[in-house]
């Protein structure tokens, strides 16, 4: 939501109207201009730490799916050797 800046009614009686009305749009445009800016810069960050913590999750899970298998594996021999004894 864009806000418009204003000068005071004595800076316009001093410098003019049409002066202050210049100053007064320049104010605003570059107040746009930033914030497009920093929205861009905002987004852009946020695109960089989303693909860091997708990285990340990654890597916790073929962590964990290489400790369920060293977990799971020997367990699942041992029941396999268990019941080739019947």
């Amino acid at each position: 939501m864009p806000v418009t800046a204003r000068l005071s009614r004595k800076f316009y009686e001093t410098f003019g109207e049409d002066v202050t009305n210049e100053l007064v749009d320049w104010f605003n445009s570059v107040d746009t201009t930033y914030r497009g800016d920093l929205r861009e810069l905002s987004d852009l960050q946020y695109a960089r730490f989303d693909a860091k913590l997708e990285q990340r999750l990654a890597e916790l899970k073929s962590d964990l799916v290489k400790w369920m298998f060293a977990f799971w594996a020997p367990t699942a021999l041992a029941v396999v050797a268990l019941l080739l004894r019947r």
